[in-house]
């Protein structure tokens, strides 16, 4: 071969070496913003963060902190945040609406949310009769499907302000609660105490989602993707081993201690949020219309739905069915 045309050969080599380098490198920004204060129950995020899975599919990840004073929706919707965690009685009720936001994954097979009562307490039937701390946003989700279920009484609920010592003071108190917060400070304050787990008794929606603008969907269905199965190899991998998440968790939010992340890992496991449920068998994320069909049906019996809303807008299966990622 003659020397120019080697030249050329390696020139032209080299040229595609410098523009495959580069596109590896040029990693879509993408901003996920978070429905409270970093924890436990955002962990595979955080670790798809800290393990490079992100950058692995092409994704460079900002994890933006949610709390009580912000609306994610509103943040999603204006353009300012690419995902979302969202809730499924969130985004049906948005779709009614007409906002167009679509739930493309769910982390949790199982809502963490439930009731912590005092020990006398044997199920969620003894709640007849004792004052249950219920929070503004719980008065519109968990708190009808409860009343309806055990026929609870209106009169019977409480305003929960996030503060436990209204339920450590009244022995016949029962308060809102997730198994890794406020049953941790309970414990910590020496209160003995039970958890029911409201999925336990059939509360339906899923927990820890991913939600998008139903334009990123349709525009930019590689990068859903890529977000949605990074974000179920960083639930297997947080699972395995938290402490790289951890770390990144605790740098965001610096009330958050060790004590408290490992006791929210070991409920995360106790209840099987993440590796439960359908995703026992077809993989962590999966969402089925059996389940949605099961929140929609409870919200147009206690009243938080019209009946005519297309529910299946607010979701879709495309990015989680084939996702296998097995726990």
């Amino acid at each position: 071969m003659k020397p120019r045309l080697l030249r050329r050969l390696f020139g032209l080599a080299a040229i595609a070496t410098f523009f495959c380098s580069a596109s590896a490198f040029a990693l879509d920004k993408v901003v996920f913003l978070t429905s409270w204060y970093a924890q436990a129950e955002h962990g595979g995020f955080y670790q798809a963060v800290a393990t490079g899975l992100y950058k692995k599919y092409g994704l460079d990840v900002q994890i933006r902190m949610g709390g009580p004073q912000v609306n994610g929706m509103q943040i999603l919707t204006s353009g300012q945040a690419d995902f979302l965690m969202g809730y499924d009685l969130q985004v049906l009720k948005s779709v009614e609406q007409g906002v167009p936001v679509t739930t493309v994954g769910a982390s949790m097979q199982a809502d963490p949310q439930g009731m912590m009562t005092h020990e006398d307490v044997k199920s969620l039937a003894d709640l007849r009769g004792r004052s249950v701390l219920v929070s503004t946003s719980g008065r519109t989700t968990w708190w009808p499907w409860l009343k309806g279920k055990y026929k609870l009484d209106e009169a019977q609920s409480r305003v929960y302000t996030f503060n436990l010592q209204p339920f450590l003071a009244d022995p016949k108190s029962a308060q809102q609660a997730y198994a890794s917060s406020e049953l941790f400070s309970a414990d910590k304050a020496g209160v003995k105490t039970h958890f029911f787990l409201f999925a336990d008794d059939g509360y339906p929606p899923y927990g820890t989602t991913i939600v998008a603008m139903d334009k990123t969907v349709k525009d930019k269905p590689d990068l859903v993707a890529r977000f949605v199965r990074a974000s179920m190899e960083g639930w297997k991998s947080y699972l395995a081993d938290p402490a790289p998440a951890n770390a990144l968790i605790k740098h965001d939010n610096p009330n958050m201690h060790d004590d408290q992340l490992a006791y929210g890992l070991e409920k995360l496991k106790q209840f099987r949020m993440i590796t439960g449920g359908d995703a026992a068998t077809l993989g962590i994320g999966v969402m089925t219309d059996a389940r949605w069909k099961q929140t929609r049906d409870f919200m147009v019996s206690a009243g938080l739905l019209k009946a005519d809303v297309d529910w299946k807008r607010a979701y879709t299966t495309q990015f989680v069915k084939d996702l296998k990622v097995m726990p």
